[in-house]
């Protein structure tokens, strides 16, 4: 088995995740500056409600539907093409949101790479689990999450220099600056090869697949990989049948489960607003900046250590330890909140952090990429995807109004109960899925 070679394959289909991480954080540290650069405008009368909707939400809304149709040209163009358009979307986003003046403009190139955020979530995934050996499958598709989590520590650490170093428009910079990685992503995905499954199930071309798979596996494994593909969906090139059918009923339920349980944690809000909620904590500017940067830091320390024992102790039993660790640092914030403890709220969102990405961060991913069958993998992943980015779309669009409605205190208490009842879900209902085979896990779930 050629270890280096798949290890490369997944890091360049993964780093998708850095320019996704990036994306989506690099806002936390200029949406201020931007609600009061764009004051003047509302949405039923509330400029807090065109904040959260239109400047900070348009990537969001962008992300809903590259998820909701982004297995469309993953499974027509291919896993590989489609991360190339993914790198397109990013540098064309970055360098336009950068230039404009018009919020509804900066809305619309935001929106544009969401659509990149949305299809990486389905492709980068896809690719990886569909090239990676059941052993090493786990941590494999998890470098993806622990890409999103580097480019988050990159993106905090970013906004902080600039804002430190550039005082004027400083947002410009913040924003425009993710055009470097972009491009270099772009052009290193041409590097990788297409997902052999791909090959077989969507084009039916055994040779193509045949030399990858003779670029991974032993030169004797190779035979057994294309038959066992084969045969585990053997009449579905052309095929019409449907996701959405009883038939699929336990995967979906399962892929539904999960992204909702992630995003009803208040990570996207967290991270979204992490500079606000440390400001409404009470912590001076600097203070608020740094803690921000120590969110990144304490999210890619933790992804590490979920990256690599993800295939040791399995995904269930890393889901109780962020389910435990969600209720403990959720309840702990939104004390801290009701009773003013100012100084409580960065170590209890720092170790907030730590449970989500050693738990859930490191796992809906890999998950989601495992319980669909390969022929219905990248509508699964979209189906998947697309419940994950609808709910983290409107909760922290929702987050300003929230705050300044019912208080950050009530808000962390609701994402403690229903971290109470994502720890129910995890052991009454989900399965283990660690060092089994695609194929295998295609006939369990079924």
């Amino acid at each position: 088995m050629n270890n280096n070679k798949v290890f490369y394959w997944s890091i360049a289909g993964a780093l998708a995740g850095f320019l996704f991480g990036f994306d989506t954080i690099v806002i936390n540290g200029a949406e201020q500056e931007l609600q009061k650069l764009w004051s003047g405008y509302t949405l039923n009368g509330r400029n807090d409600l065109f904040h959260g909707i239109v400047v900070v939400g348009s990537a969001l809304w962008g992300t809903v539907i590259g998820a909701m149709f982004g297995g469309f040209p993953n499974d027509k163009i291919g896993r590989k093409k489609t991360l190339f358009l993914i790198g397109v979307l990013y540098t064309v986003s970055a360098l336009g949101s950068a230039l404009v003046s018009d919020p509804w403009l900066f809305a619309a190139f935001r929106f544009i790479g969401g659509l990149g955020v949305g299809a990486s979530t389905i492709a980068a995934p896809t690719f990886v689990s569909e090239i990676a050996p059941a052993n090493q499958r786990g941590r494999l598709v998890a470098l993806y999450q622990l890409n999103i989590v580097f480019g988050i520590l990159v993106a905090f650490i970013s906004n902080y220099l600039i804002a430190k170093s550039i005082e004027i428009e400083s947002w410009r910079w913040m924003i425009g600056i993710e055009a470097l990685p972009a491009l270099l992503y772009t052009l290193i995905v041409l590097t990788v090869p297409e997902s052999p499954r791909w090959l077989l199930l969507k084009q039916g071309n055994v040779e193509k697949a045949r030399k990858i798979f003779e670029k991974i596996y032993h030169s004797t494994q190779v035979q057994a990989q294309l038959e066992q593909v084969r045969t585990s969906s053997p009449q579905t090139r052309g095929s019409s049948e449907k996701l959405f059918s009883a038939k699929y009923k336990r995967p979906l339920l399962l892929a539904f489960a999960i992204a909702f349980f992630n995003q009803f944690s208040g990570i996207n809000a967290l991270l979204y607003y992490a500079k606000r909620i440390f400001s409404e904590a009470g912590l001076g500017e600097d203070a608020v900046f740094l803690s921000t940067v120590g969110v990144g830091i304490a999210n890619f320390i933790f992804t590490i250590i979920g990256v690599i024992i993800i295939d040791k102790v399995g995904r269930k039993r890393l889901m109780y330890i962020g389910s435990f660790g969600y209720i403990i640092t959720l309840t702990t914030t939104s004390l801290a909140f009701f009773f003013g403890w100012a100084s409580i709220v960065p170590p209890a969102l720092f170790l907030f952090i730590g449970a989500h990405a050693i738990g859930q961060g490191a796992v809906i991913w890999v998950f989601i990429s495992e319980i669909f069958p390969n022929h219905m993998r990248s509508k699964g992943q979209s189906f998947g995807s697309s419940v994950h980015w609808w709910l983290a779309a409107i909760i922290p669009a929702m987050v300003p109004v929230l705050f300044t409605t019912i208080g950050a205190g009530w808000v962390f208490a609701a994402f403690a109960i229903l971290m109470a009842f994502q720890l129910i879900f995890v052991w009454k209902v989900m399965p283990e899925t660690k060092g089994k085979t695609l194929e295998q896990l295609e006939t369990e779930m079924l």
